[in-house]
């Protein structure tokens, strides 16, 4: 039995003893390149990754796998020419055309009025001070600051020779009208401004052959506090009066 276990054993030890001649010898290998085992170890491995990775890429056709069918979707180009052919065959297209120009021609000729602006029942005014203060620096092209932050600029006083009088009034109130016709006889056409915050500008133009303005959105009724009709912006100073006159 002895005998029997000490031969059965020998496969085993020379199994060790040749994986430490293995180790051995890597270990005299790693240290003749300047390496440690592992690092030896983790080069090798590497190298056969790239070896790996080096041969050319092979495609081929694999074929068809399952069946095929064909698209029954209309194309949507070709969906919209048709439905664009058919319009403009039945005259859909110059109908809509013909709207569009009435809408447009509308919109210029009725602007939308001024929310918020009344006839004046009385006679009244004040004093319109235009002195605002810079938010940030500004600047000239090259680069010169000639506004700075939080400096208090009042235009006029730059502006010596500055005597515009704007007139606004209600386009649609024949009784306006007359008031801002009169006003813009008196002041002279070059130096008065009628402007209107209702009714038909270019009907007016026509009429009256006078230049006519129109207070888009109500950015000047708004930025002067006008909430009456009509209205005469004159200078008095550095400052603007405001009056609201009835009519």
């Amino acid at each position: 039995m002895v005998v029997a276990r000490h031969t059965a054993m020998r496969p085993k030890r020379a199994r060790t003893r040749a994986r430490a001649r293995t180790r051995a010898q890597t270990q005299t290998r790693a240290s003749a390149l300047g390496l440690k085992p592992a690092a030896l170890f983790g080069s090798v491995v590497l190298a056969g990754f790239v070896a790996m990775g080096a041969g050319p890429s092979v495609a081929r056709d694999l074929g068809v796998d399952g069946a095929l069918f064909p698209i029954l979707e209309t194309d949507i180009l070709k969906t919209l020419e048709a439905r664009l052919a058919k319009a403009g065959a039945d005259g859909r297209i110059d109908a809509l055309n013909k709207a569009f120009a009435s809408r447009a021609r509308h919109s210029i000729e009725h602007p939308p009025a001024v929310h918020g602006i009344a006839t004046a029942d009385a006679n009244r005014s004040w004093i319109f001070d235009p002195t605002y203060v810079v938010p940030a620096d500004i600047a000239d092209q090259r680069g010169q600051v000639f506004a700075h932050a939080g400096e208090r600029i009042n235009p006029l006083a730059r502006m010596p020779g500055y005597n515009r009088v704007l007139i606004l009034i209600q386009g649609d109130d024949p009784a306006q009208v007359r008031f801002g016709l009169a006003q813009l006889r008196r002041f002279g056409p070059t130096r008065a401004r009628l402007i209107l915050v209702s009714g038909a500008p270019i009907a007016l133009m026509r009429e009256a052959r006078v230049q006519v303005y129109y207070d888009q959105n109500g950015l000047i009724s708004r930025h002067f506090g006008i909430t009456e009709v009509p209205a005469v912006i004159t200078r008095e100073g550095d400052h603007l009066r405001i009056a609201q006159v009835r009519p």
